[in-house]
Protein backbone atom coordinates (compact mmCIF):
# COMPACT_ATOMS: atom_id res chain seq x y z
CA UNK A 1 0.00 0.00 0.00
CA UNK A 2 1.12 3.55 -0.80
CA UNK A 3 0.09 6.19 1.74
CA UNK A 4 0.48 9.95 1.94
CA UNK A 5 -0.17 11.41 5.40
CA UNK A 6 -0.58 15.16 5.02
CA UNK A 7 -1.11 18.19 7.25
CA UNK A 8 0.64 16.49 10.18
CA UNK A 9 0.69 18.95 13.06
CA UNK A 10 4.11 17.66 14.15
CA UNK A 11 6.13 14.72 12.81
CA UNK A 12 8.13 13.25 15.68
CA UNK A 13 11.64 11.73 15.80
CA UNK A 14 12.76 12.60 12.29
CA UNK A 15 16.26 11.79 11.08
CA UNK A 16 18.15 12.76 7.95
CA UNK A 17 21.18 10.77 9.09
CA UNK A 18 19.97 7.79 11.14
CA UNK A 19 21.67 7.14 14.48
CA UNK A 20 22.15 3.92 16.42
CA UNK A 21 21.12 5.58 19.68
CA UNK A 22 21.18 8.89 21.53
CA UNK A 23 22.96 9.41 24.85
CA UNK A 24 23.50 11.90 27.65
CA UNK A 25 22.46 15.47 26.89
CA UNK A 26 21.37 14.47 23.37
CA UNK A 27 18.52 12.48 24.89
CA UNK A 28 16.78 15.78 25.62
CA UNK A 29 16.81 16.65 21.91
CA UNK A 30 13.93 15.47 19.75
CA UNK A 31 14.00 16.36 16.03
CA UNK A 32 10.56 17.18 14.61
CA UNK A 33 8.93 18.74 11.56
CA UNK A 34 5.92 21.06 11.91
CA UNK A 35 3.06 21.04 9.39
CA UNK A 36 4.53 17.98 7.75
CA UNK A 37 3.83 15.19 5.30
CA UNK A 38 4.95 11.55 5.40
CA UNK A 39 5.16 9.42 2.25
CA UNK A 40 5.03 5.63 2.63
CA UNK A 41 5.56 3.18 -0.22
CA UNK A 42 6.31 -0.56 -0.44
CA UNK A 43 6.33 -0.88 3.34
CA UNK A 44 9.01 1.74 3.99
CA UNK A 45 9.26 5.48 4.55
CA UNK A 46 9.88 7.03 1.15
CA UNK A 47 10.02 10.70 2.10
CA UNK A 48 8.95 13.32 4.62
CA UNK A 49 9.19 17.05 5.10
CA UNK A 50 7.20 20.29 5.45
CA UNK A 51 3.88 20.58 3.60
CA UNK A 52 5.21 23.30 1.29
CA UNK A 53 7.39 20.61 -0.34
CA UNK A 54 4.84 17.78 -0.47
CA UNK A 55 5.13 15.93 -3.79
CA UNK A 56 2.21 15.16 -6.08
CA UNK A 57 1.10 11.54 -5.80
CA UNK A 58 -0.86 9.27 -8.07
CA UNK A 59 -4.28 7.77 -7.57
CA UNK A 60 -2.68 4.62 -6.17
CA UNK A 61 -1.84 6.51 -2.96
CA UNK A 62 -4.22 6.50 -0.03
CA UNK A 63 -4.29 10.05 1.39
CA UNK A 64 -4.79 10.55 5.13
CA UNK A 65 -5.41 14.07 6.40
CA UNK A 66 -3.81 14.31 9.88
CA UNK A 67 -4.74 17.92 10.60
CA UNK A 68 -4.41 18.63 14.34
CA UNK A 69 -2.70 15.28 14.90
CA UNK A 70 0.87 14.13 15.33
CA UNK A 71 2.71 11.16 13.86
CA UNK A 72 5.18 9.14 15.93
CA UNK A 73 7.41 6.21 15.04
CA UNK A 74 5.87 3.14 16.65
CA UNK A 75 7.18 2.20 20.07
CA UNK A 76 9.82 -0.52 20.25
CA UNK A 77 9.26 -2.64 23.35
CA UNK A 78 12.60 -4.35 23.88
CA UNK A 79 11.78 -6.47 26.95
CA UNK A 80 8.60 -8.52 27.41
CA UNK A 81 7.40 -11.93 28.56
CA UNK A 82 3.99 -11.65 26.91
CA UNK A 83 3.74 -15.31 25.93
CA UNK A 84 2.32 -16.77 29.14
CA UNK A 85 -0.65 -18.76 30.36
CA UNK A 86 -3.34 -17.45 32.70
CA UNK A 87 -2.65 -14.73 35.24
CA UNK A 88 -1.31 -14.28 38.78
CA UNK A 89 -3.66 -11.87 40.53
CA UNK A 90 -3.57 -14.03 43.69
CA UNK A 91 0.08 -13.05 44.07
CA UNK A 92 -0.95 -9.46 43.47
CA UNK A 93 -2.98 -9.70 46.67
CA UNK A 94 0.03 -11.26 48.44
CA UNK A 95 2.08 -8.24 47.38
CA UNK A 96 -0.56 -5.90 48.76
CA UNK A 97 -0.33 -7.76 52.05
CA UNK A 98 3.40 -7.18 52.20
CA UNK A 99 5.11 -10.26 50.78
CA UNK A 100 8.21 -9.51 48.71
CA UNK A 101 8.94 -10.82 45.21
CA UNK A 102 11.55 -13.18 46.69
CA UNK A 103 9.19 -14.44 49.40
CA UNK A 104 6.50 -15.25 46.86
CA UNK A 105 9.05 -17.09 44.72
CA UNK A 106 10.28 -19.18 47.67
CA UNK A 107 6.70 -20.31 48.30
CA UNK A 108 6.46 -21.74 44.79
CA UNK A 109 4.85 -18.64 43.32
CA UNK A 110 6.26 -16.22 40.84
CA UNK A 111 7.96 -17.68 37.78
CA UNK A 112 7.40 -21.26 38.99
CA UNK A 113 3.67 -20.62 39.18
CA UNK A 114 3.65 -19.40 35.58
CA UNK A 115 5.70 -22.45 34.56
CA UNK A 116 3.05 -24.77 36.02
CA UNK A 117 0.24 -22.92 34.25
CA UNK A 118 2.12 -22.96 30.96
CA UNK A 119 2.86 -26.70 31.23
CA UNK A 120 -0.87 -27.40 31.48
CA UNK A 121 -1.76 -25.17 28.50
CA UNK A 122 -1.73 -26.41 24.92
CA UNK A 123 0.39 -24.70 22.30
CA UNK A 124 -2.71 -23.53 20.43
CA UNK A 125 -4.29 -22.06 23.55
CA UNK A 126 -1.01 -20.37 24.49
CA UNK A 127 -0.89 -18.84 21.01
CA UNK A 128 -4.49 -17.62 21.27
CA UNK A 129 -3.92 -15.99 24.66
CA UNK A 130 -0.72 -14.35 23.46
CA UNK A 131 -2.31 -13.15 20.21
CA UNK A 132 -4.81 -11.12 22.25
CA UNK A 133 -1.90 -9.37 23.98
CA UNK A 134 -0.16 -8.73 20.67
CA UNK A 135 -3.28 -7.08 19.28
CA UNK A 136 -3.59 -5.04 22.48
CA UNK A 137 -0.08 -3.59 22.27
CA UNK A 138 -0.42 -2.87 18.55
CA UNK A 139 -3.49 -0.76 19.32
CA UNK A 140 -1.47 1.05 22.01
CA UNK A 141 1.20 2.07 19.49
CA UNK A 142 3.85 -0.65 19.71
CA UNK A 143 5.27 -1.72 16.37
CA UNK A 144 8.16 -3.93 17.46
CA UNK A 145 8.46 -6.21 20.46
CA UNK A 146 10.99 -8.59 21.96
CA UNK A 147 9.43 -11.68 23.58
CA UNK A 148 11.26 -14.02 25.94
CA UNK A 149 10.69 -17.63 26.84
CA UNK A 150 11.38 -18.58 30.46
CA UNK A 151 8.05 -19.87 31.77
CA UNK A 152 8.76 -23.36 30.47
CA UNK A 153 11.84 -24.39 32.49
CA UNK A 154 11.80 -27.82 30.83
CA UNK A 155 13.14 -28.70 27.41
CA UNK A 156 9.67 -29.37 26.01
CA UNK A 157 7.97 -26.31 27.47
CA UNK A 158 10.72 -23.86 26.57
CA UNK A 159 10.54 -25.11 22.98
CA UNK A 160 6.74 -24.79 23.12
CA UNK A 161 7.03 -21.13 24.15
CA UNK A 162 9.55 -20.33 21.46
CA UNK A 163 7.42 -22.01 18.80
CA UNK A 164 4.50 -19.82 19.85
CA UNK A 165 6.71 -16.74 19.56
CA UNK A 166 7.74 -17.85 16.05
CA UNK A 167 4.08 -18.42 15.15
CA UNK A 168 3.22 -14.91 16.34
CA UNK A 169 6.05 -13.52 14.24
CA UNK A 170 4.76 -15.39 11.18
CA UNK A 171 1.09 -14.44 11.59
CA UNK A 172 1.04 -10.85 12.88
CA UNK A 173 2.23 -7.54 11.36
CA UNK A 174 4.30 -6.49 14.37
CA UNK A 175 8.10 -6.90 14.27
CA UNK A 176 9.09 -9.60 16.79
CA UNK A 177 12.48 -10.60 18.18
CA UNK A 178 12.72 -13.84 20.15
CA UNK A 179 14.89 -14.44 23.22
CA UNK A 180 15.63 -17.77 24.90
CA UNK A 181 15.43 -17.37 28.68
CA UNK A 182 15.70 -20.90 30.04
CA UNK A 183 17.71 -19.37 32.90
CA UNK A 184 14.72 -17.44 34.26
CA UNK A 185 14.40 -19.48 37.48
CA UNK A 186 15.46 -22.84 38.88
CA UNK A 187 12.65 -25.45 38.71
CA UNK A 188 11.49 -26.85 42.04
CA UNK A 189 12.76 -30.33 41.18
CA UNK A 190 16.28 -28.92 40.82
CA UNK A 191 16.32 -27.27 44.24
CA UNK A 192 19.78 -27.88 45.70
CA UNK A 193 20.99 -29.02 42.28
CA UNK A 194 21.11 -25.72 40.43
CA UNK A 195 24.29 -26.67 38.59
CA UNK A 196 22.50 -29.62 37.01
CA UNK A 197 19.80 -27.32 35.67
CA UNK A 198 22.46 -25.03 34.20
CA UNK A 199 23.95 -28.12 32.51
CA UNK A 200 20.50 -28.96 31.08
CA UNK A 201 20.23 -25.46 29.62
CA UNK A 202 23.67 -25.66 28.05
CA UNK A 203 23.71 -29.26 26.87
CA UNK A 204 20.10 -29.83 25.80
CA UNK A 205 18.04 -26.64 25.55
CA UNK A 206 20.43 -24.37 23.67
CA UNK A 207 21.29 -26.92 20.92
CA UNK A 208 17.59 -27.64 20.31
CA UNK A 209 16.68 -23.94 20.25
CA UNK A 210 19.47 -23.33 17.75
CA UNK A 211 18.54 -26.35 15.60
CA UNK A 212 15.01 -24.97 15.08
CA UNK A 213 16.29 -21.37 14.78
CA UNK A 214 13.85 -20.27 17.45
CA UNK A 215 15.78 -17.46 19.16
CA UNK A 216 17.64 -14.32 18.16
CA UNK A 217 19.08 -13.73 21.64
CA UNK A 218 19.84 -15.50 24.91
CA UNK A 219 19.06 -14.09 28.35
CA UNK A 220 19.90 -14.96 31.96
CA UNK A 221 18.35 -13.72 35.22
CA UNK A 222 21.65 -12.84 36.89
CA UNK A 223 20.53 -11.65 40.31
CA UNK A 224 20.25 -12.41 44.00
CA UNK A 225 18.48 -15.73 44.52
CA UNK A 226 18.59 -16.67 40.83
CA UNK A 227 21.71 -17.30 38.70
CA UNK A 228 25.27 -16.45 39.69
CA UNK A 229 27.82 -14.57 37.62
CA UNK A 230 29.69 -17.81 36.94
CA UNK A 231 26.54 -19.59 35.79
CA UNK A 232 25.58 -16.61 33.67
CA UNK A 233 28.96 -16.62 31.96
CA UNK A 234 28.66 -20.33 31.13
CA UNK A 235 25.18 -19.90 29.66
CA UNK A 236 26.11 -16.80 27.66
CA UNK A 237 29.18 -18.46 26.17
CA UNK A 238 27.12 -21.52 25.20
CA UNK A 239 24.52 -19.35 23.49
CA UNK A 240 27.12 -17.27 21.71
CA UNK A 241 28.55 -20.42 20.12
CA UNK A 242 25.22 -20.78 18.34
CA UNK A 243 25.01 -17.13 17.33
CA UNK A 244 22.69 -15.95 20.10
CA UNK A 245 23.81 -12.56 21.42
CA UNK A 246 23.29 -11.89 25.13
CA UNK A 247 20.60 -9.81 26.89
CA UNK A 248 20.74 -9.85 30.70
CA UNK A 249 18.25 -9.43 33.55
CA UNK A 250 20.59 -7.60 35.91
CA UNK A 251 20.59 -5.86 39.30
CA UNK A 252 16.84 -5.85 39.88
CA UNK A 253 17.10 -7.23 43.42
CA UNK A 254 20.67 -6.34 44.44
CA UNK A 255 24.13 -5.47 43.17
CA UNK A 256 24.62 -8.80 41.39
CA UNK A 257 27.51 -8.23 38.98
CA UNK A 258 25.04 -8.82 36.15
CA UNK A 259 25.72 -5.47 34.48
CA UNK A 260 29.47 -6.04 34.33
CA UNK A 261 28.96 -9.62 33.14
CA UNK A 262 26.69 -8.51 30.34
CA UNK A 263 29.21 -5.89 29.23
CA UNK A 264 32.07 -8.42 29.39
CA UNK A 265 30.26 -10.70 26.97
CA UNK A 266 29.03 -7.97 24.64
CA UNK A 267 25.37 -8.15 25.63
CA UNK A 268 23.04 -6.08 23.49
CA UNK A 269 21.31 -4.81 26.63
CA UNK A 270 21.26 -5.16 30.39
CA UNK A 271 17.77 -4.73 31.81
CA UNK A 272 16.06 -3.69 35.08
CA UNK A 273 19.06 -2.00 36.79
CA UNK A 274 17.32 -0.83 39.97
CA UNK A 275 20.68 -1.30 41.72
CA UNK A 276 23.10 0.78 39.65
CA UNK A 277 26.04 2.63 41.19
CA UNK A 278 29.10 4.51 40.02
CA UNK A 279 31.01 1.34 39.06
CA UNK A 280 28.14 0.10 36.91
CA UNK A 281 27.74 3.48 35.21
CA UNK A 282 31.46 3.65 34.45
CA UNK A 283 31.40 0.17 32.95
CA UNK A 284 28.38 1.01 30.78
CA UNK A 285 29.98 4.22 29.53
CA UNK A 286 32.81 2.16 28.04
CA UNK A 287 30.53 -0.31 26.25
CA UNK A 288 28.05 -0.75 23.42
CA UNK A 289 25.53 -2.35 25.80
CA UNK A 290 22.21 -0.49 26.16
CA UNK A 291 21.01 0.04 29.75
CA UNK A 292 17.28 -0.69 29.67
CA UNK A 293 14.93 0.37 32.45
CA UNK A 294 11.61 -1.32 33.22
CA UNK A 295 9.72 1.16 35.40
CA UNK A 296 6.47 -0.81 35.14
CA UNK A 297 8.04 -3.58 37.23
CA UNK A 298 9.32 -1.19 39.91
CA UNK A 299 5.88 0.45 39.97
CA UNK A 300 3.98 -2.83 40.32
CA UNK A 301 6.35 -4.33 42.89
CA UNK A 302 6.76 -1.14 44.93
CA UNK A 303 10.52 -1.22 44.48
CA UNK A 304 13.13 1.50 44.24
CA UNK A 305 13.46 2.88 40.72
CA UNK A 306 16.75 2.90 38.81
CA UNK A 307 18.78 6.13 39.04
CA UNK A 308 17.75 7.21 35.56
CA UNK A 309 18.54 10.89 36.02
CA UNK A 310 22.06 10.14 37.25
CA UNK A 311 22.63 7.72 34.38
CA UNK A 312 21.66 10.21 31.68
CA UNK A 313 23.57 13.05 33.37
CA UNK A 314 26.62 10.77 33.37
CA UNK A 315 26.41 10.54 29.59
CA UNK A 316 24.66 7.19 29.18
CA UNK A 317 21.93 6.32 26.71
CA UNK A 318 18.78 4.79 28.22
CA UNK A 319 16.07 2.59 26.77
CA UNK A 320 12.77 1.82 28.47
CA UNK A 321 10.54 -1.20 27.97
CA UNK A 322 7.33 -2.57 29.46
CA UNK A 323 8.48 -5.93 30.91
CA UNK A 324 4.93 -7.13 30.06
CA UNK A 325 4.51 -10.27 32.19
CA UNK A 326 1.94 -11.78 34.57
CA UNK A 327 3.87 -11.41 37.81
CA UNK A 328 5.61 -8.06 37.99
CA UNK A 329 4.33 -5.89 35.12
CA UNK A 330 0.98 -7.00 33.66
CA UNK A 331 0.81 -4.21 31.08
CA UNK A 332 2.30 -3.57 27.67
CA UNK A 333 1.32 0.11 27.56
CA UNK A 334 4.46 1.93 26.47
CA UNK A 335 2.76 5.30 26.83
CA UNK A 336 2.39 4.56 30.54
CA UNK A 337 6.05 3.51 30.62
CA UNK A 338 6.89 7.00 29.33
CA UNK A 339 4.71 8.54 32.02
CA UNK A 340 6.51 6.59 34.75
CA UNK A 341 9.82 7.66 33.26
CA UNK A 342 8.79 11.31 33.48
CA UNK A 343 6.82 11.35 36.74
CA UNK A 344 8.95 9.01 38.86
CA UNK A 345 12.40 8.98 37.26
CA UNK A 346 12.39 12.68 36.26
CA UNK A 347 13.00 12.24 32.55
CA UNK A 348 11.81 15.10 30.37
CA UNK A 349 9.36 14.04 27.62
CA UNK A 350 12.02 14.21 24.90
CA UNK A 351 14.19 11.77 26.88
CA UNK A 352 11.27 9.44 27.45
CA UNK A 353 10.36 9.42 23.74
CA UNK A 354 13.97 8.67 22.77
CA UNK A 355 14.02 5.87 25.35
CA UNK A 356 11.00 4.07 23.85
CA UNK A 357 11.85 4.58 20.17
CA UNK A 358 15.40 4.86 18.85
CA UNK A 359 17.17 3.57 21.99
CA UNK A 360 14.79 0.69 22.58
CA UNK A 361 15.10 -0.21 18.90
CA UNK A 362 18.86 -0.51 19.47
CA UNK A 363 18.18 -2.73 22.51
CA UNK A 364 16.34 -5.07 20.13
CA UNK A 365 19.05 -4.92 17.48
CA UNK A 366 16.82 -3.11 14.95
CA UNK A 367 17.76 0.57 15.16
CA UNK A 368 18.88 0.50 11.52
CA UNK A 369 15.30 -0.22 10.43
CA UNK A 370 13.02 0.96 13.28
CA UNK A 371 12.68 3.60 15.98
CA UNK A 372 12.62 6.82 13.98
CA UNK A 373 11.19 8.56 10.91
CA UNK A 374 13.94 8.19 8.33
CA UNK A 375 14.00 7.42 4.61
CA UNK A 376 14.24 3.70 3.98
CA UNK A 377 13.19 2.63 7.47
CA UNK A 378 10.24 0.31 7.97
CA UNK A 379 6.98 2.28 7.91
CA UNK A 380 5.84 1.56 11.47
CA UNK A 381 4.07 4.69 12.73
CA UNK A 382 0.98 5.77 14.59
CA UNK A 383 -1.23 8.82 14.23
CA UNK A 384 -2.44 10.42 17.44
CA UNK A 385 -5.82 11.86 18.23
CA UNK A 386 -5.79 15.68 18.13
CA UNK A 387 -3.29 16.80 20.79
CA UNK A 388 -1.73 20.12 21.71
CA UNK A 389 1.94 19.13 22.15
CA UNK A 390 4.03 15.97 22.14
CA UNK A 391 4.53 16.50 25.89
CA UNK A 392 0.82 15.70 26.24
CA UNK A 393 1.56 12.02 25.49
CA UNK A 394 3.28 11.17 28.82
CA UNK A 395 1.31 13.88 30.65
CA UNK A 396 -2.12 12.35 29.96
CA UNK A 397 -1.06 9.04 31.44
CA UNK A 398 -4.31 7.06 31.15
CA UNK A 399 -5.82 8.71 28.08
CA UNK A 400 -5.83 6.58 24.92
CA UNK A 401 -4.28 8.83 22.31
CA UNK A 402 -3.41 6.46 19.44
CA UNK A 403 -5.97 6.93 16.65
CA UNK A 404 -4.53 5.01 13.66
CA UNK A 405 -1.70 2.50 13.33
CA UNK A 406 0.39 1.72 10.25
CA UNK A 407 2.75 -1.28 10.33
CA UNK A 408 4.97 -2.30 7.42
CA UNK A 409 3.22 0.37 5.39
CA UNK A 410 -0.27 -1.12 5.93
CA UNK A 411 -3.01 0.45 8.00
CA UNK A 412 -4.10 -1.87 10.81
CA UNK A 413 -7.73 -2.45 11.78
CA UNK A 414 -8.10 -1.87 15.53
Amino acid sequence: MAILIKNIKKLIQTEDSPRQWVAGADMAKLPTVDNAYLLINDGVIQDFGPMESVPAVGSNFKVIDAEGRMVFPSYCDSHTHLVYAGSREVEYVDKIRGLSYEEIAKRGGGILNSAKLLHNTSEDELYNQSLQRINEIIALGTGAVEIKSGYGLTVEDEIKMLRVIKRLRDTTPITIKSTFLGAHAVPAEYKGRQGEYVDLIINEMIPLVAAEELADYIDVFCDKGFFTVEETERILMAGMKYGMKGKIHANELDFSGGIQTGIKYGALSVDHLEFTGDDEIKALLNSDTMPTLLPGAAFFLGMEYPPARKMIDSGLPLAMASDFNPGSSPSGDMKFVMSLGCIIMRLVPEEAINAVTINSAYAMGISDTHGSIAKGKVANVFITKPISTFEYMPYAYTTKLVDRVILNGEEIDM
